[in-house]
C-alpha cells in the first residue's frame, strides 16, 4: 500500500551527487591541500550546506540527544560492530550462502543506528536484534545487487494500472509521495510485471530516497536542515466495494510492503495521509491497522471526501505541491516539465505534469536549477 515509485536513471542524481551549498566565504586562493573548514559545528559537520541558524532537531534525533540516548547510540554501534566481525556472520548469506555481513560506513551513520532506536524506544536489546536482522535481510535480498543492476522497463505500463510517484515536498519540507489506489487493476498489472518485481522496485526506490531524494530536499535553500522522513499522501478516490475484500495478491503484498517498510525503514514515515475514505474502509482499516505497530499508526490520519477534509490536508501539506489531477483543491500541473517530458496534446495532458514529473528539489525542470 505504500510502494514508492522508482526513479528515471535520466532524471534522478547519483547518491553521491549532493551538490555542496556555498556559505559565500569561499577563498578562491586555497589549493586542495589547504584543510576545508566545516560548514557547521558537530554533530552536523559532515553536511555539505549551511545550517538554517534558526532550525532545532526534534527530540531523539541527531543534535538533541539525551545523555542516556547519546549512551544508547555508542553501546548499539559498538555492539552492532562486534556482531559484524563474528564468524557466523562472515558467510553463509546470500542466495549461494557465501557471502557475509560487510560494515557500510557511508551508509551505517548515526542518523541510521538512531532510526533503529526510535523505533525500538531506545531498547539497544531490542534495536540490536532489529538491525542485525536488517542487515542479513539486505545481504538474502540483495540489495545491493538491485542497487547496482535493477531495471523496471515496465515502469510505464504499471503505472497505468497503479499510479503512483513522488511529487514535490510539503510544509516541512519532505517529499510527498502519493499513491491513487483507486486506480488499481491487480489482474492487468501481474500482467505486466510480478509481484517479485513489485517488492524489488519499493527496495530500490526506498534506498533511493534515503541517498537522494531526502539530501537533495535537505540542502534546498528553502530548508537547510535535515529532512529524515516522507510525507505519504494515499487516495482512495474511485476505490470500488470489491477491492476492500482484499484479495489473497493484494493481502500479500501489503503484508509484505509493510513488513519492509516497518522492519528493513523504520522511522521514515513523518506522516501519512489516508484522503477520499469511504464508509466501507473503516471494516479494511480494522484488519490493515493490525499489521501496523503503535508508532505507525500514531503518523497516520484519515481523512474523508469533501472540501472540509480536503482543505485540512491542503493546509498541512501546501496547496501549490497537490497536483491538480488529484482534484483535492490543489494547483500543481507541472507545467514547467512540459520541455522535459517532450510537450503532448492538450487532450494527452489535460490533468497536467505531474504524474510523470518527478518533481522536487532531487529533479528540478531544468540543468540550470539544477
Amino acid at each position: 500500500m505504500s510502494t514508492p515509485e522508482p526513479t528515471s536513471s535520466a532524471s534522478a542524481p547519483a547518491p553521491d551527487s549532493t551538490p555542496a551549498m556555498s556559505n559565500g566565504d569561499a577563498n578562491p586562493t586555497s589549493t586542495s591541500d589547504a584543510p576545508v573548514e566545516p560548514l557547521n559545528p558537530p554533530p552536523f559537520q559532515h553536511l555539505p550546506y549551511k545550517l538554517d541558524p534558526n532550525w532545532k532537531p526534534a527530540p531523539g534525533h541527531l543534535g538533541n540527544l539525551t545523555p542516556e540516548q547519546q549512551k544508547a547510540l555508542e553501546v548499539l554501534k559498538e555492539e552492532v560492530r562486534k556482531e559484524f566481525a563474528k564468524p557466523e556472520n562472515q558467510t553463509g548469506l546470500g542466495e549461494d550462502k557465501s557471502k557475509g555481513l560487510v560494515w557500510d560506513e557511508k551508509r551505517m551513520d548515526d542518523t541510521m543506528f538512531l532510526r533503529f532506536l526510535r523505533a525500538r524506544k531506545w531498547d539497544v536489546a531490542k534495536a540490536k536484534e532489529m538491525l542485525m536482522d536488517n542487515e542479513r535481510w539486505r545481504v538474502d535480498f540483495g540489495v545491493d545487487e538491485i542497487m547496482r543492476t535493477f531495471n523496471f522497463p515496465e515502469k510505464e505500463e504499471v503505472d497505468k494500472y497503479y499510479p503512483q510517484f513522488y511529487h514535490k515536498t510539503d510544509k516541512e519540507g519532505r517529499p510527498i509521495y502519493i499513491e491513487r489506489l483507486g486506480f488499481l487493476d491487480i489482474k492487468a498489472l501481474y500482467a505486466c510485471t510480478t509481484q517479485t518485481r513489485q517488492l524489488q522496485r519499493l527496495v530500490y526506490e526506498y534506498e533511493i530516497f534515503l541517498t537522494n531524494r531526502l539530501p537533495l530536499s535537505s540542502a534546498h535553500p528553502s530548508v537547510r536542515h535535515p529532512i529524515t522522513t516522507s510525507c505519504t499522501i494515499l487516495d482512495l478516490h474511485n476505490v470500488s466495494l470489491s477491492l476492500f475484500t482484499l484479495n489473497a495478491k493484494i493481502r500479500e503484498y501489503v503484508q509484505q510492503a509493510t513488513k519492509i517498510g516497518q522492519d528493513r525503514y523504520p522511522e521514515c514515515m513523518g506522516k501519512f495521509y489516508i484522503v477520499n475514505a469511504p464508509w466501507v474502509f473503516s471494516t479494511v482499516w480494522s484488519v490493515i491497522k493490525k499489521w501496523l505497530d503503535p508508532v505507525t499508526l500514531e503518523k497516520i490520519e484519515i481523512l474523508g471526501s469533501g472540501e472540509g477534509e480536503w482543505k485540512k490536508l491542503r493546509e498541512e501539506v501546501g496547496e501549490d505541491a497537490l497536483p491538480e489531477l488529484l482534484k483535492l483543491g490543489g494547483k500543481c500541473r507541472c507545467e514547467e516539465y512540459r520541455e522535459v517530458l517532450g510537450g503532448g496534446g492538450a487532450e494527452e495532458r489535460k490533468d497536467g505534469y505531474c504524474l510523470d514529473s518527478d518533481a522536487g528539489p532531487w529533479n528540478p525542470p531544468s540543468s540550470k536549477e539544477a
